[in-house]
């Protein structure tokens, strides 16, 4: 394990709760209700895959400028409840500390946009990340490969040699597309077993030896850059 990759919101913050609330508050601005089930289809999602579902769950025609607009309201208003605080996953903090400590590096790779990461990060902390990779940068974001990726590019380390920590089915889908052994940390969605995953409750019985046991029990499938 020479490198671990993030993902932000749900693993490291309980900020789904946060998009909970912001998503919600688009319904009732656009007259709707949103169904728990619709809700459950876009954890994890982009902002462009987010909208998709959202317009077809409305019957809506999906215009690009009308969608562009609803995900300007929806991460503005989302990055207002950011900055009153994000609150840590369990262990979260901890385990990051460990890490910093231990000199591995680590990147952040989320689906969130970089306007709305770097609100975030002003609560995370940089320091913990050598490089962050956004939804909005790379050709497709989670459940395609693409952030994982570019971040271990950046990194300069093949995939394969980073443990990515996941709660969600389309951020795990990404990370393992992309030739990652995966941590997953369920949160509110259930995430099916695996042989390239190891499922743990929290990140609280968690410490670095524990995350590089991790790495070599999953085992390297393939190197890719």
């Amino acid at each position: 394990m020479r490198a671990v990759l993030w993902d932000m919101d749900g693993t490291l913050v309980d900020s789904e709760k946060l998009w909970d609330v912001a998503m919600h508050a688009l319904y009732e601005r656009m007259g709707a209700v949103l169904t728990p089930e619709v809700r459950e289809t876009t954890v994890g999602g982009s902002s462009e895959t987010v909208m998709r579902i959202v317009y077809e769950d409305l019957g809506l025609d999906p215009d690009p400028a009308a969608m562009a607009e609803s995900a300007d309201w929806l991460h503005e208003y989302t990055g207002e409840l950011f900055e009153q605080g994000l609150p840590w996953r369990p262990g979260a903090r901890e385990l990051l500390e460990a890490l910093l400590a231990a000199e591995v590096p680590m990147a952040l790779v989320t689906n969130t946009r970089r306007d709305l990461t770097e609100r975030a990060l002003n609560s995370i902390g940089r320091q913990y990340f050598t490089v962050t990779v956004c939804g909005d940068e790379v050709p497709s974001g989670k459940p395609e490969p693409d952030p994982y990726l570019r971040a271990a590019e950046l990194l300069g380390l093949a995939t394969a040699h980073c443990l990515a920590v996941e709660d969600s089915v389309t951020g795990t889908a990404a990370a393992e597309a992309a030739g990652c052994p995966v941590l997953v940390i369920p949160n509110d969605i259930e995430v099916p077993q695996g042989p390239r995953r190891r499922h743990v409750e929290s990140l609280s019985l968690l410490g670095v030896d524990d995350l590089r046991a991790i790495h070599a029990e999953l085992g390297p499938e393939r190197l890719s850059a």
